[in-house]
């Protein structure tokens, strides 16, 4: 039986990329590879798959023993001692009032879902394919949700929409925010908060995924982890063992509660993403959550894309992969005023990656908020517009947006739509209001400046 990101042989080939996206010489192992894949299907169970779970298990052991990239560290101590030295504290003193809590906390849930809305139908096309698709019903360049009227049926053919949920998600369908797994981790998070608070760890993380979230609802290093977990391999193990999706955008997109529960405090932020992320990924799979987490606490108090993108930068190790392209792109963002110019340098740049990996896709989401200037509709359709993994993409940049502008000010054509409703397979949220998950969001975010406030006051006693 063939389990979808289980399957050795396919593991297998996704570790040989990663491999070759870290630099290292993988040779040897793609001519063992190309051995494994000549497989017919009769022999696929009985060798192929063996062979290839032995050879993954060697190179996770030479891994193991291998010297560690100390610039791209795992542990958060190490992180910290490699993150820039900006010489200024990048939290900030939260004086707003609990109505504009509520109402960008509302914005972030909003914005976060209508953005993975308009990416759902096209995930995993390039930009060209969008583009092609658009164009045939003249609605190039985008501004509103997918729509199949006036396409001609070759090219629907040709560019079926997502199986998941992707005709739902066309503007003549959409009767709600449909399930997806961009929003599912962000409700589940709110309930592992909710549950344990401020001092939830990695495994209470862990553990509520085996509670709550349904496998195959699992995709990627999810998948993966969620695996490792059923075998009794725990966290931090659990994100690299035998897993190649470990630099993937999975924890990125769980970053946004973390950041909706810190108003103001990106540092807080980015430790709640860290214990989150390193369940499942390694290296710039957890700085991607961390950065975008800080900068989604960060949107609460300060509205600059530019200022916005320095505060995430800030937590995470400057020397990494994560950071140098983040660098890259804020350069490429300065010195270009063409949206198309700017998207293919991005794919000239990072296109050697999978479409669903963290670093590509983190460029072309920060790209989009610089240069759309605090447009939300400009900001999701570019990020959409630029393809990979476009409602991962759609659902981070609205997700900022929303936080900065609030609900009040998003655009109703995008917000009205969804009925105030989200569909899930996550126990006790499907059907769920978005005003109710954005007030129990508020609840929370209270909580926790509640316990911090205690916790001052004792150590400020201490000191007598």
């Amino acid at each position: 039986m063939k389990i979808r990101y289980l399957d050795p042989v396919e593991r297998l080939g996704f570790e040989l990329r990663q491999r070759r996206e870290e630099g290292l010489d993988i040779s040897e192992e793609l001519v063992i590879f190309d051995k494994i894949s000549s497989y017919t299907a009769d022999e696929y169970q009985d060798k192929a798959q063996p062979e290839a779970m032995q050879l993954l298990q060697k190179l996770y052991t030479e891994s193991s023993q291998a010297e560690k990239n100390y610039s791209e560290p795992d542990e958060l101590d190490e992180i910290i001692k490699m993150r820039p030295d900006t010489g200024q504290d990048i939290n900030f003193k939260n004086d707003l009032s609990d109505e504009i809590i509520y109402d960008r906390i509302l914005g972030g849930w909003f914005g976060r879902a209508a953005g993975c809305l308009l990416g759902k139908p096209i995930e995993k096309y390039q930009r060209s394919v969008i583009r092609e698709i658009l164009e045939s019903n003249n609605s190039w360049p985008l501004d509103n949700y997918f729509t199949a009227k006036n396409i001609p049926d070759e090219i629907l053919q040709k560019y079926p929409w997502k199986r998941r949920e992707g005709f739902e998600s066309l503007r003549e369908n959409i009767v709600c925010m449909t399930e997806d797994d961009d929003l599912n981790y962000t409700m589940l998070n709110l309930h592992i908060f909710e549950l344990n608070g401020s001092d939830f760890t990695t495994e209470d993380v862990g553990e509520e995924w085996l509670k709550m979230l349904p496998v195959y609802e699992t995709f990627t290093a999810e998948r993966m982890a969620y695996f490792n977990l059923l075998n009794g391999i725990s966290p931090p193990e659990s994100g690299y063992y035998l897993n190649p999706y470990r630099e993937w955008i999975g924890a990125q997109i769980r970053a946004d509660l973390w950041g909706y529960v810190c108003p103001g405090k990106p540092e807080q932020a980015a430790e709640f993403a860290w214990r989150d992320a390193r369940l499942s990924h390694v290296r710039n799979g957890i700085y991607g959550e961390m950065f975008f987490a800080a900068i989604i606490a960060a949107a609460f108090v300060e509205k600059s894309p530019f200022a916005l993108i320095d505060i995430g930068l800030a937590v995470i190790p400057e020397n990494s992969r994560f950071a140098q392209a983040i660098h890259d792109v804020i350069k490429l963002v300065k010195s270009n005023h063409i949206w198309e110019k700017i998207v293919d340098e991005l794919y000239t740049e990072f296109g050697h990656y999978h479409w669903v990996h963290t670093i590509n896709n983190a460029a072309l989401t920060v790209a989009a908020l610089l240069f759309s200037q605090g447009d939300y509709e400009k900001t999701i359709c570019n990020a959409v517009m630029g393809g990979w993994d476009t409602d991962c993409n759609g659902a981070t940049a609205g997700s900022i947006i929303g936080v900065i502008q609030g609900a009040i000010n998003l655009p109703d054509k995008w917000i009205r739509p969804l009925n105030n409703c989200i569909r899930s397979s996550v126990k006790g949220f499907d059907n769920v209001k978005f005003t109710d998950l954005a007030q129990r969001t508020v609840n929370a975010a209270k909580t926790l400046t509640r316990t911090q406030d205690k916790k001052e006051t004792l150590n400020n006693n201490d000191d007598y």
